[in-house]
């Protein structure tokens, strides 16, 4: 037991790796994670727009982009664009990987954010676009200002999630080979525990990981159940008048069974 604690809490290693951490890791991470998720964002709208459409020159080639980039690893992914990419990014970018790395990520966040787009878009009525093309409106004019903003209201929570795992797969970039002013918190933990020979830096960035993902987790849930709550009414009611009918029908149900026993002799 003494050598687990050793070798993972030696406190006076965990807090010594904790400023480079924060001040460099921390940063990098959410900037990897919040620009590619961006990227993401923006990317999978337009597929999931494809991939909703009724043009099936538009349809294939998305869902082959997204069956591709959801199947692969993220390593393989990351190693492929920052490698094959090399030379297009040393030209736009010069010796720096980390717009490749952000690319990367982008891609594999993409086909992800896609389906869930494309989900939270099929899961509107298609009377919506019934009532939309009877009023004189485009299909697209109808996708821009009625199906789109309801179905996005309906995933923000899974949106959510997606960062979450976006912020985890930004550790691995540290196959690029960043700068030392670029490394993420999975790079920096590895080389502190590479130094000292004691996994107590990795430890520490896991915490800094938690730092991030378990309050997000606890936004994200709050955000639904705020969802459910206000944004929804509809269900709600729907919700409240099922339980009052099932209250009224147990209520009959119990009058029934004590005049029946009254009955008896």
């Amino acid at each position: 037991m003494n050598a687990f604690l050793q070798n993972f809490l030696d406190w006076p290693l965990l807090v010594e790796s904790l400023p480079t951490l924060i001040g460099t890791g921390l940063v990098n991470t959410l900037i990897l994670s919040v620009v590619s998720t961006a990227l993401g964002i923006v990317a999978g709208m337009a597929l999931a727009l494809c991939a909703v459409s009724h043009t099936r020159w538009l349809t294939w080639p998305v869902r082959v982009f997204v069956d591709v980039f959801r199947g692969l690893p993220a390593a393989l992914v990351i190693l492929v664009v920052g490698q094959g990419l090399a030379p297009v990014g040393l030209s736009l970018f010069g010796p720096n990987p980390y717009p490749l790395a952000i690319v990367a990520l982008a891609l594999v966040s993409s086909a992800y954010i896609a389906e869930i787009f494309r989900s939270g878009i099929q899961s509107v009525g298609r009377g919506q676009m019934s009532a939309c093309q009877a009023l004189g409106m485009t299909y697209w004019s109808g996708m821009r200002h009625v199906i789109v903003p309801q179905g996005v209201r309906r995933i923000l929570p899974a949106l959510a999630n997606q960062f979450i795992s976006i912020v985890k797969d930004s550790s691995l970039v540290y196959f690029l080979g960043l700068l030392t002013s670029q490394r993420d918190l999975f790079t920096i933990g590895q080389n502190a525990a590479v130094n000292t020979a004691n996994l107590s830096p990795l430890v520490a960035a896991g915490a800094v990981y938690l730092l991030i993902t378990v309050p997000l987790t606890h936004t994200i849930n709050h955000l639904d159940r705020w969802t459910n709550r206000f944004i929804n009414p509809a269900a709600r009611r729907q919700k409240t008048s099922r339980a009052g009918r099932n209250v009224r029908a147990e209520e009959a149900l119990q009058s029934q069974t004590a005049a029946v026993a009254e009955r008896r002799p």
